[in-house]
């Protein structure tokens, strides 16, 4: 089964934090947290429909400007999601430039910023055309998901890292996998036609309607027949896959139980380790984890795969013992 998303970190694990994940079947990613962009490719930037911000510390939100560049005078709607504050954090780097030539832009950029609490979502709309003066801000009860479209959803945990900080999971809703033996048997061959197959099963339209998603020049047996059945032939259905990213928090029972929730059976995990565990009160202080303390997450939400990041330059040349400390505590071991 090839896989929907293909995440990866934008850095090594020791400079800023951030995680791209480009879909396999589209030309869109999505993007978790704003640090250094400068490894990403403007065409690769140019593919992120969704931005999830943890916090708005340096290291995870100074790539915004970046981002916001390379979107200018083009027909984009940015979506971009963070915890308390974003929206003032958002409209003071807006704030930073002089934007009186931008109505003149043939394609208007727009950006639309959702603010997490625990009382709601608030969104404000941020247009280039009128110099990104705000709409009023709309808002929605909050219930765990921040956003949710008919292939995935995209849920968010509140933890305390001093300050509200937000941690991610990316769950597929289930997987729609073709099987090429059955569509050659048929005569069809792969296309664009199957993305919007794949949706149409997404979006659970009528069975027994006839399938208007065929690649043209399929013959008339074969465009009457039902959803469902083509569904049968061609397709299998397996459980979706789960990405979480966590960033910046501290040990502390509340943000634990939160974090291995979110986590529970995801299929890779990517979480900090600013800190090794020989300095364990160190990280308490500074409001980070252990490399120990996110292996021992892992293991607890039984996730299939870990992996860290955001370690402290103090350690430099130092990665295979973050790595080894996590893998230790992933398999149980104490240190």
């Amino acid at each position: 089964m090839r896989p929907s998303f293909h995440p990866r970190l934008i850095n090594d694990p020791f400079a800023d934090p951030g995680l791209l994940v480009p879909f396999s079947f589209q030309k869109r990613a999505l993007l978790f947290d704003l640090g250094d962009l400068h490894a990403l490719a403007p065409r690769e930037l140019l593919k992120v429909s969704h931005v999830f911000v943890t916090h708005a510390h340096m290291d995870h939100f100074v790539g915004f400007d970046a981002l916001l560049r390379v979107c200018l005078g083009r027909p984009i709607r940015l979506h971009l999601f963070g915890p308390a504050g974003i929206l003032g954090h958002v409209e003071g780097k807006l704030a930073g430039y002089a934007w009186n030539l931008v109505a003149n832009y043939r394609d208007a950029f727009s950006l639309m910023v959702t603010e997490v609490q625990t009382t709601g979502l608030f969104t404000r709309q941020y247009r280039c055309s009128t110099g990104f003066s705000a709409t009023p801000i709309s808002s929605a009860p909050f219930d765990g998901w921040v956003h949710a479209e008919p292939e995935l959803e995209v849920r968010a945990e509140i933890l305390d890292h001093g300050l509200p900080c937000l941690a991610f999971a990316l769950q597929e809703r289930f997987h729609v996998n073709i099987r090429r033996e059955a569509l050659h048997a048929m005569g069809l061959t792969p296309g664009p036609w199957l993305q919007a197959f794949k949706s149409a099963i997404f979006r659970q339209e009528d069975p027994l309607l006839p399938c208007t998603c065929l690649p043209p020049g399929s013959g008339e047996v074969l465009a009457r027949m039902p959803l469902g059945e083509l569904t049968e032939r061609i397709a299998s259905i397996s459980p979706g896959q789960k990405v979480v990213y966590i960033a910046d928090t501290v040990w502390s029972p509340d943000n634990v139980a939160r974090m291995v929730a979110l986590a529970r059976g995801a299929d890779q995990l990517f979480i900090e380790a600013a800190f090794l565990e020989r300095d364990r009160e160190l990280a308490c202080t500074k409001g980070h984890l252990t490399a120990h303390q996110a292996g021992t997450i892992a293991r607890s939400a039984g996730v299939r795969w870990m992996k860290t990041f955001h370690h402290s330059p103090r350690y430099s040349g130092l990665a295979d013992s973050f790595s080894s400390e996590a893998r230790s505590a992933f398999s149980g071991e104490t240190p």
